[in-house]
C-alpha cells in the first residue's frame, strides 16, 4: 500500500462510486482470514444523508457487498451519536436499520458497548472494546464544516468509538489535542470519506452543497489536509491535523500526495437551497458548471465571508463549460475558464486555490 496516494471518483451515485474506490483500493488483501471488519459511519445525528450531516447508507452497503463477494463474512456497523442524541434513533432515520437487516450484520451502539482506556501524551480515552478488537476498521467520514473546528472528516469521526465520558472530557480539553490522541489509540486501516453533499460550515447539517465526490486512503492526516483544502482551508489552519502528524499518524504534507482521479467531475445538481448558499451564488455567472468545481467555489466564498472579505468583491465570477474556448475579461474559476484574462485553475480547482486567488485580486 501506497499511504501516499488518494483515490478520488466523481459522479452522483453512491453505490457505483464505492465500488470504483473499492476496486481501486482492493481491501479484501489487507484484511486477515476470519478477521472482523468493523465498518464506521458518521451518524452523530438523527438526519438523513440529503442534509449533509450524515453518511450515505448506500456507500457502507456497497462496502458490504463487496466485502462479502470477496470472502470476508465477520462485519458489524459501529457508531455512537453525539451526547443527547440515541444511536439507535440515527440508525433507525439514517438507512442503517435498513442496510443491517438487508445484509445481516450486527449493528453496535457505542453507548452501550464495553470500554478500555488508552492513555496518549497523558489523556485518557475510554474507547470501544469492538473497535479495538477490529482486524480492520473502515472509516466512513463526511466531510464538512464544523462549528468549533473548522472542518470534520477522518481524524474527528473516530470520536464516534469513544464513550459519551470521554466525549465531554474531549470538549473540555479544546478537542484537538484528543482528536490526534485517539487516532493515535486507536488507528483506521482504510478511510472512505463520502464528500457527496456535507455541510458549508455546520456538522448538525443544513447547508448541504452538492459536491459529488467521494475519495478513500489509508492516511487519515493526509486525508483531513485535503478536505480542508477542498472546504477552502490550508491544513496548518486545523490544528488537530498537524497534532495528529506530530503523534506520526500520518502526513499533513500535500506536497507528498499523489491523487489518483478514477474518472472526472461531471455536470450536475450544484448546490441544495439553502439561505447561506443562495446569498453566496448571488455573486456567482454559473452556466453548465460541474458540481464539484461549483462547490469548490461555494465553499471558498464561505471562507472569504467568514474573514468579512465577501463585500469587497466588485464583480461576478464565472464558471462552467459553456466558458471554454471564451476569452472574457473577468475572472474565472476552473480549467474551463483558461482563456480568461484571470483565472483559478483545476479540474475542479481547490477551494483553498480559489480563496487564495481572490484574496491576491482583493489587495
Amino acid at each position: 500500500m501506497d499511504r501516499s496516494k488518494i483515490y478520488e471518483v466523481y459522479g452522483s451515485d453512491p453505490g457505483v462510486m464505492t465500488r470504483a474506490l473499492l476496486e481501486a483500493v482492493r481491501p479484501e488483501q489487507e484484511i486477515p482470514p476470519g478477521g472482523l471488519v468493523v465498518l464506521k459511519p458518521n451518524l452523530a445525528v438523527s438526519k438523513p444523508a440529503e442534509s449533509g450531516a450524515t453518511t450515505h447508507p448506500g456507500i457502507v452497503g456497497e462496502t458490504i457487498r463487496y466485502l462479502r463477494e470477496k470472502g470476508v463474512d465477520r462485519m458489524v456497523i459501529l457508531e455512537s451519536s453525539w451526547i443527547g442524541d440515541q444511536t439507535r434513533e440515527a440508525f433507525r432515520v439514517c438507512g442503517y436499520e435498513t442496510v443491517a437487516q438487508f445484509y445481516g450484520v450486527p449493528l453496535v451502539d457505542v453507548k452501550k458497548d464495553a470500554y478500555e482506556t488508552k492513555t496518549v501524551n497523558g489523556i485518557s480515552i475510554q474507547i470501544s472494546r469492538t473497535a479495538l478488537e477490529a482486524d480492520y476498521l473502515i472509516n466512513f467520514p463526511v466531510l464538512k464544516g464544523h462549528c468549533q473546528t473548522k472542518i470534520t472528516c477522518a481524524l474527528k469521526n473516530m470520536k464516534g468509538c469513544i464513550s459519551d465520558r470521554s466525549k465531554r472530557e474531549f470538549h473540555s480539553l479544546g478537542l484537538h489535542r484528543p482528536i490526534a490522541a485517539l487516532n493515535k489509540a486507536l488507528p483506521c486501516h482504510l478511510t472512505v470519506v463520502d464528500g457527496l453533499c456535507g455541510d458549508l460550515d455546520f456538522e448538525e447539517g443544513g447547508t448541504p452543497v452538492a459536491a459529488n465526490r467521494m475519495y478513500c486512503g489509508w492516511d487519515p492526516v493526509l486525508l483531513d489536509a485535503y478536505g480542508a483544502s477542498l472546504l477552502g482551508y490550508q491544513p496548518q489552519e486545523i490544528p488537530y491535523i498537524s497534532m495528529a502528524a506530530e503523534l506520526g499518524c500520518g502526513c499533513c504534507d500535500l506536497e507528498q500526495m499523489s491523487l489518483m482521479e478514477l474518472n472526472h467531475s461531471e455536470q450536475g445538481s450544484a448546490a441544495v437551497s439553502s439561505r447561506r448558499v443562495r446569498r453566496l451564488e448571488r455573486l456567482v455567472h454559473a452556466s453548465s458548471a460541474c458540481s464539484a468545481c461549483y462547490a469548490a467555489l461555494i465553499h471558498a466564498l464561505a471562507r472569504l465571508e467568514d474573514k468579512e472579505l465577501l463585500g469587497r468583491l466588485g464583480e461576478q465570477l464565472y464558471i462552467g463549460q459553456d466558458y471554454r474556448g471564451k476569452a472574457l475579461d473577468q475572472v474565472g474559476i476552473g480549467s474551463c475558464c483558461g482563456n480568461f484574462t484571470r483565472c483559478v485553475a483545476g479540474c475542479p480547482p481547490k477551494a483553498s486555490d480559489i480563496v487564495e486567488a481572490l484574496e491576491e485580486e482583493l489587495e
